[in-house]
Protein backbone atom coordinates (compact mmCIF):
# COMPACT_ATOMS: atom_id res chain seq x y z
CA UNK A 1 0.00 0.00 0.00
CA UNK A 2 1.15 3.47 -1.11
CA UNK A 3 2.05 6.21 1.64
CA UNK A 4 -0.01 9.25 1.54
CA UNK A 5 3.03 11.61 2.14
CA UNK A 6 5.66 10.18 -0.11
CA UNK A 7 6.58 11.82 -3.15
CA UNK A 8 7.31 9.81 -5.96
CA UNK A 9 10.87 10.84 -8.11
CA UNK A 10 10.30 10.73 -12.12
CA UNK A 11 12.63 7.86 -13.82
CA UNK A 12 15.92 9.25 -14.48
CA UNK A 13 16.38 10.07 -18.74
CA UNK A 14 18.80 7.15 -20.23
CA UNK A 15 21.13 8.66 -22.25
CA UNK A 16 22.13 5.34 -23.67
CA UNK A 17 19.79 3.36 -25.42
CA UNK A 18 20.60 -0.81 -26.87
CA UNK A 19 17.93 -0.42 -29.87
CA UNK A 20 21.54 0.05 -32.54
CA UNK A 21 22.75 -3.43 -30.53
CA UNK A 22 19.67 -5.15 -30.92
CA UNK A 23 19.07 -4.45 -34.68
CA UNK A 24 22.75 -5.65 -35.23
CA UNK A 25 21.63 -8.91 -33.80
CA UNK A 26 18.51 -9.67 -35.74
CA UNK A 27 19.70 -8.09 -38.60
CA UNK A 28 21.39 -10.13 -41.44
CA UNK A 29 22.77 -8.50 -44.32
CA UNK A 30 23.50 -10.93 -47.36
CA UNK A 31 22.85 -11.01 -51.38
CA UNK A 32 19.92 -12.78 -52.70
CA UNK A 33 22.22 -15.52 -54.30
CA UNK A 34 23.49 -16.64 -50.90
CA UNK A 35 19.90 -16.95 -49.76
CA UNK A 36 18.15 -18.89 -52.28
CA UNK A 37 21.35 -21.35 -53.13
CA UNK A 38 21.19 -21.94 -49.04
CA UNK A 39 17.94 -22.80 -49.03
CA UNK A 40 18.60 -24.83 -52.29
CA UNK A 41 21.40 -26.75 -50.71
CA UNK A 42 20.12 -27.62 -47.41
CA UNK A 43 16.26 -28.93 -48.72
CA UNK A 44 17.55 -31.17 -51.29
CA UNK A 45 14.58 -33.68 -51.97
CA UNK A 46 15.52 -37.13 -53.65
CA UNK A 47 13.50 -39.19 -55.67
CA UNK A 48 12.92 -42.76 -54.26
CA UNK A 49 14.74 -43.99 -57.25
CA UNK A 50 16.45 -47.22 -57.37
CA UNK A 51 18.20 -49.56 -59.71
CA UNK A 52 20.26 -52.15 -58.17
CA UNK A 53 22.65 -52.98 -54.86
CA UNK A 54 23.41 -49.71 -55.31
CA UNK A 55 20.22 -48.57 -54.00
CA UNK A 56 21.01 -50.45 -50.83
CA UNK A 57 23.85 -48.17 -49.60
CA UNK A 58 21.25 -45.38 -50.20
CA UNK A 59 18.72 -47.16 -48.28
CA UNK A 60 21.38 -47.24 -45.81
CA UNK A 61 21.95 -43.16 -45.89
CA UNK A 62 18.83 -42.65 -44.37
CA UNK A 63 19.24 -44.66 -41.04
CA UNK A 64 20.20 -43.54 -37.92
CA UNK A 65 23.54 -44.71 -38.17
CA UNK A 66 24.60 -42.43 -40.99
CA UNK A 67 21.96 -39.87 -40.88
CA UNK A 68 21.33 -38.05 -44.12
CA UNK A 69 18.85 -35.65 -42.12
CA UNK A 70 21.70 -33.78 -41.12
CA UNK A 71 21.94 -32.78 -44.90
CA UNK A 72 18.36 -32.33 -45.50
CA UNK A 73 17.89 -34.71 -47.64
CA UNK A 74 15.89 -36.89 -45.58
CA UNK A 75 12.26 -36.30 -47.58
CA UNK A 76 12.70 -39.29 -50.11
CA UNK A 77 9.69 -38.01 -52.72
CA UNK A 78 7.55 -40.55 -54.39
CA UNK A 79 6.63 -38.22 -57.14
CA UNK A 80 9.42 -36.82 -59.40
CA UNK A 81 7.09 -33.80 -59.46
CA UNK A 82 7.83 -33.44 -56.01
CA UNK A 83 11.46 -33.70 -56.29
CA UNK A 84 14.97 -32.07 -57.33
CA UNK A 85 17.32 -34.31 -56.94
CA UNK A 86 18.12 -37.96 -59.09
CA UNK A 87 20.33 -39.98 -56.99
CA UNK A 88 20.64 -42.80 -59.71
CA UNK A 89 22.04 -46.24 -57.46
CA UNK A 90 22.36 -49.06 -59.89
CA UNK A 91 22.73 -50.29 -63.33
CA UNK A 92 21.11 -48.73 -65.91
CA UNK A 93 20.06 -51.15 -68.60
CA UNK A 94 18.72 -49.71 -71.80
CA UNK A 95 15.42 -51.44 -71.27
CA UNK A 96 15.17 -49.02 -68.22
CA UNK A 97 17.02 -46.15 -70.34
CA UNK A 98 13.57 -44.08 -71.56
CA UNK A 99 11.97 -44.53 -67.68
CA UNK A 100 15.19 -43.25 -66.14
CA UNK A 101 14.93 -40.30 -69.11
CA UNK A 102 10.98 -39.79 -68.25
CA UNK A 103 11.39 -39.62 -64.62
CA UNK A 104 14.54 -36.94 -64.67
CA UNK A 105 12.04 -34.75 -67.53
CA UNK A 106 9.25 -34.99 -65.05
CA UNK A 107 10.96 -33.07 -62.74
CA UNK A 108 10.46 -29.93 -62.21
CA UNK A 109 13.70 -27.15 -62.42
CA UNK A 110 15.98 -26.24 -61.03
CA UNK A 111 17.17 -30.20 -60.54
CA UNK A 112 20.16 -31.69 -60.02
CA UNK A 113 21.42 -35.43 -60.92
CA UNK A 114 23.99 -37.76 -59.06
CA UNK A 115 25.67 -41.15 -60.13
CA UNK A 116 26.68 -43.78 -57.87
CA UNK A 117 28.23 -46.32 -58.30
CA UNK A 118 30.35 -48.09 -61.09
CA UNK A 119 27.51 -49.34 -62.85
CA UNK A 120 25.81 -45.66 -63.22
CA UNK A 121 29.13 -43.95 -64.28
CA UNK A 122 30.31 -46.51 -66.74
CA UNK A 123 28.46 -49.81 -66.98
CA UNK A 124 30.19 -51.02 -63.75
CA UNK A 125 31.29 -54.99 -64.42
CA UNK A 126 28.40 -54.99 -67.34
CA UNK A 127 30.67 -52.42 -69.06
CA UNK A 128 30.66 -52.58 -73.02
CA UNK A 129 27.43 -55.30 -72.92
CA UNK A 130 24.87 -54.87 -75.48
CA UNK A 131 22.42 -54.42 -72.92
CA UNK A 132 23.61 -51.81 -70.59
CA UNK A 133 24.23 -48.50 -70.84
CA UNK A 134 27.58 -46.67 -71.23
CA UNK A 135 26.42 -44.24 -68.18
CA UNK A 136 23.51 -42.42 -67.40
CA UNK A 137 25.29 -39.62 -68.41
CA UNK A 138 24.25 -40.74 -71.96
CA UNK A 139 20.50 -39.94 -70.72
CA UNK A 140 21.16 -37.03 -68.53
CA UNK A 141 23.06 -34.40 -67.36
CA UNK A 142 24.86 -35.48 -64.18
CA UNK A 143 26.41 -33.19 -61.43
CA UNK A 144 28.57 -35.10 -58.85
CA UNK A 145 29.82 -38.94 -59.74
CA UNK A 146 30.28 -41.28 -56.49
CA UNK A 147 32.22 -44.29 -57.89
CA UNK A 148 32.64 -47.63 -55.94
CA UNK A 149 30.82 -51.35 -56.16
CA UNK A 150 29.05 -50.48 -54.10
CA UNK A 151 29.96 -47.06 -52.38
CA UNK A 152 29.47 -46.94 -48.92
CA UNK A 153 27.28 -44.38 -47.26
CA UNK A 154 29.86 -42.14 -46.36
CA UNK A 155 30.75 -41.92 -50.22
CA UNK A 156 27.06 -40.84 -50.85
CA UNK A 157 27.31 -38.06 -48.06
CA UNK A 158 30.42 -36.87 -49.74
CA UNK A 159 28.87 -36.97 -53.15
CA UNK A 160 25.99 -34.73 -51.65
CA UNK A 161 28.39 -32.64 -50.16
CA UNK A 162 30.27 -31.69 -52.98
CA UNK A 163 26.75 -31.17 -54.79
CA UNK A 164 25.93 -28.36 -51.94
CA UNK A 165 29.30 -26.65 -52.58
CA UNK A 166 28.12 -26.91 -56.56
CA UNK A 167 24.71 -25.20 -55.62
CA UNK A 168 26.46 -22.41 -53.74
CA UNK A 169 28.51 -21.60 -56.36
CA UNK A 170 25.01 -20.72 -58.23
CA UNK A 171 24.03 -17.66 -59.44
CA UNK A 172 20.62 -16.13 -60.38
CA UNK A 173 22.36 -12.95 -62.80
CA UNK A 174 22.53 -15.00 -65.75
CA UNK A 175 19.41 -16.77 -65.14
CA UNK A 176 18.82 -20.34 -65.24
CA UNK A 177 19.29 -22.84 -68.22
CA UNK A 178 18.16 -26.18 -68.89
CA UNK A 179 20.38 -28.88 -69.12
CA UNK A 180 20.53 -31.51 -70.87
CA UNK A 181 22.28 -33.51 -73.50
CA UNK A 182 22.90 -34.75 -76.43
CA UNK A 183 20.94 -38.33 -77.64
CA UNK A 184 23.55 -41.24 -78.16
CA UNK A 185 21.16 -43.71 -78.27
CA UNK A 186 21.45 -43.87 -81.91
CA UNK A 187 25.58 -44.97 -81.28
CA UNK A 188 24.02 -48.32 -79.51
CA UNK A 189 20.96 -49.05 -81.14
CA UNK A 190 19.51 -49.72 -84.23
CA UNK A 191 16.95 -48.37 -86.32
CA UNK A 192 13.60 -49.54 -85.90
CA UNK A 193 14.54 -51.00 -82.34
CA UNK A 194 11.26 -50.06 -79.96
CA UNK A 195 13.58 -49.23 -76.95
CA UNK A 196 15.25 -46.52 -79.57
CA UNK A 197 11.86 -45.32 -80.99
CA UNK A 198 10.89 -44.54 -77.18
CA UNK A 199 13.96 -42.66 -76.09
CA UNK A 200 13.87 -40.42 -79.62
CA UNK A 201 9.66 -39.28 -78.24
CA UNK A 202 11.83 -37.87 -74.84
CA UNK A 203 14.56 -35.67 -77.00
CA UNK A 204 13.33 -32.70 -78.85
CA UNK A 205 12.78 -33.90 -82.81
CA UNK A 206 15.53 -33.30 -84.84
CA UNK A 207 15.73 -33.98 -88.19
CA UNK A 208 19.05 -36.44 -87.85
CA UNK A 209 19.87 -37.82 -84.87
CA UNK A 210 23.50 -38.61 -86.34
CA UNK A 211 24.52 -35.16 -86.62
CA UNK A 212 22.08 -33.61 -83.26
CA UNK A 213 22.24 -29.64 -83.14
CA UNK A 214 24.48 -28.25 -80.32
CA UNK A 215 23.74 -25.31 -78.50
CA UNK A 216 23.80 -23.50 -74.65
CA UNK A 217 20.91 -26.10 -73.72
CA UNK A 218 23.15 -29.06 -73.81
CA UNK A 219 26.38 -27.64 -72.15
CA UNK A 220 26.93 -27.51 -68.27
CA UNK A 221 27.19 -24.11 -67.18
Amino acid sequence: MAQPNKVYQPLPLRTESDVEQEVQQNILVTSVDQVLNWARSSSLWPCMFGLACCAMEMIATATPRYDIARFGAEIFRASPRQADLLIVPGTVTWKMAPAVRRIWLQMPEPKWALAMGGCAIMGGPFAYAYSVTPGVNTLLPVDVYVPGCPPRPESLLTGLMLLQDKIKKDTIGKGWVRRDVEPQFQRYLPEGDPIRKELESLWPPYIDYDRPPQGDAFGDR
